[in-house]
């Protein structure tokens, strides 16, 4: 179905629904400080915002924002699997549909636009930070996240890396699911079943504060250091004080629901998603070439976010005090 701008003269105002995960953790509340910090930028748009604990309370609200005629919905999914069959309903009612982060071989079909950070990236940078770190040599352990392609692929593409320095030992991965209670558990496990453990694999900064937790009760803080990533603003800072244990951190950031804000107006009110362009949040480093090209892509259109290693030279960049995240 072709999406064309609001009629001018129409004094019926666009209606567009905002769907995200509650603030279960650090992350998410990010997600949530940006979203209803780029809606107030439009005004003129009729805003329908609920966020969700769980897969079925998000479907409940997505059920609900359809019966208000939204004209458009962004979508951050808790469970995309989950939530896949209440978007398709989306999709089937000519509603345009944007998907931020979270991909799955379900509900990333259904979209018009996937928007995403580049976690094959994520997991590569990190895991080549590491290997660089230790020298090639030393033993690790991980933390997964949700079951997603967003941790699919961080996790595929550190592996990788991993598995071609043979001086790296993975003594174990387990999932902390993005959850600092969680990764405190699993962390204080590895640190009952391994007695040298040189760096943590995180991937996530949220599972970075639960593993540390857990480290700094086993009184093995000078041990090991972890390498985390989402660019927590916490951490970042520790990243520009030298924090010995937190060296470096690799970018995600949660401002990415409000690039798909951006798309969905842009291609609701203003007739292409390469409008968008200037709006989006410059940390993000989304180009106008990026979104340009998105905007000629047959079917589907699919923009991917990059990420970059922050580090005590450069963390002022990525620190942003007023966030909640």
């Amino acid at each position: 179905m072709v999406f064309g701008c609001a009629n001018k003269d129409d004094q019926t105002k666009l209606r567009i629904g905002v769907s995200i995960p509650a603030a279960d953790h650090g992350w998410t509340a990010g997600v949530g400080y940006w979203a209803q910090t780029e809606m107030k930028n439009y005004p003129d748009i009729e805003w329908v915002y609920a966020t969700a604990n769980e897969p079925g309370k998000q479907t409940s609200d997505i059920e609900d924002m359809m019966t208000q005629n939204i004209n458009g919905l962004v979508l951050l999914a808790t469970e995309p699997n989950a939530v896949a069959p209440v978007a398709q309903k989306v999709k089937d009612r000519g509603i345009f549909l944007v998907s931020v982060d979270r991909g799955s071989d379900t509900l990333t079909p259904v979209v018009d636009v996937f928007l995403e950070g580049d976690n094959k990236a994520f997991g590569k940078k990190s895991a080549e930070y590491i290997v660089e770190k230790l020298n090639g040599k030393g033993k690790i352990v991980v933390l997964r996240g949700i079951p997603s392609s967003v941790d699919k692929d961080r996790y595929d593409a550190a592996m990788a890396v991993f598995g071609a320095n043979k001086g790296i030992e993975v003594l174990s991965a387990q999932p902390g699911m993005w959850n600092q209670q969680k990764a405190l558990e699993v962390m204080q496990s590895y640190l009952a079943s391994y007695p040298k453990i040189d760096a943590v694999w995180a991937s996530d900064d949220d599972m970075a504060l639960g593993a540390e937790k857990a480290i700094k009760e086993a009184g093995r803080m000078s041990q090991m250091w972890i390498l985390g990533g989402a660019g927590m603003k916490d951490i970042v800072k520790r990243v520009m004080d030298k924090d010995p244990i937190y060296p470096a951190d690799i970018t995600y950031p949660p401002a990415m629901i409000a690039a798909g804000i951006d798309i969905a107006v842009a291609q609701l009110r203003d007739g292409n998603i390469a409008a968008a362009a200037g709006k989006t949040p410059e940390h993000l480093g989304i180009t106008q070439e990026q979104l340009e090209n998105a905007a000629k892509q047959q079917g589907q259109k699919k923009i991917t976010i990059d990420v970059f290693l922050v580090t005590p030279e450069n963390g002022s960049k990525y620190y942003f005090p007023d966030s909640v995240f």
